[in-house]
């Protein structure tokens, strides 16, 4: 159903905005090259799913563990975890090319959230950590961000309009990798040491 949940609400978002290279040390485990102003690009709502899926169209998917953001009308209402898949082979073949990535990024199932937490505003000390199989694969917080959620929010809002029901994902920190089926995925979030969020997942073949 394209669905998420907030406390005990299901809603339907419009869009996924995501950031880009927002972890320096994440830029650098990819090779690439740290950007001038803030990369954004775009998931349909169609790209939200329930399953966890390991490959798409024989391609082996690379997970990349996110802060969230759940947009309300009055600012950010909700904060989650989330897995941005990706076809990594397939970005490198768009990216060598000059062109476009929603075809590595944006293909249905590639956004999962874990339930949101209802926040008033953003919480402080925002972090993040990823297990996968009962071993920390990635953690990080808004303090490595080169751009933490104040200034995402600010920057976005110069050339897009926020609606409620929006996800905003935050980026990723250094220890992304291939999903192999079995794999067990626990995201969580925390603020300031307390957790706000948590999502459980098991890869599918």
């Amino acid at each position: 159903m394209n669905t998420v949940r907030i406390g005990e609400t299901r809603l339907q978002p419009g869009k996924i905005v995501c950031v880009g290279r927002n972890f320096v040390a994440h830029i650098e485990e990819l090779g690439n090259q740290r950007p001038d102003e803030m990369v954004v690009f775009c998931k349909p709502a169609s790209a939200i799913g329930e399953r966890l899926a390991s490959r798409f169209e024989g391609e082996t998917l690379h997970y990349e563990g996110e802060i969230c953001l759940l947009i309300g009308e009055r600012g950010v209402a909700g904060v989650g975890f989330g897995l941005d898949l990706t076809r990594r082979e397939l970005q490198g073949r768009l990216k060598e090319r000059g062109l476009p990535w929603e075809r590595a990024k944006a293909f249905d199932g590639a956004a999962l959230f874990s339930p949101f937490q209802p926040v008033n505003g953003l919480p402080d000390a925002l972090s993040l950590e990823l297990e996968i199989n009962g071993e920390q694969r990635q953690q990080g917080g808004v303090e490595s961000m080169l751009y933490p959620p104040e200034s995402i929010l600010e920057e976005i809002g110069r050339f897009m309009t926020l609606q409620p029901g929006d996800i905003i994902m935050t980026g990723t920190p250094a220890g992304v990798g291939e999903i192999q089926p079995g794999d067990r995925f626990i995201g969580r979030v925390f603020a300031g040491g307390e957790m706000l969020a948590k999502g459980r997942w098991i890869a599918e073949s």
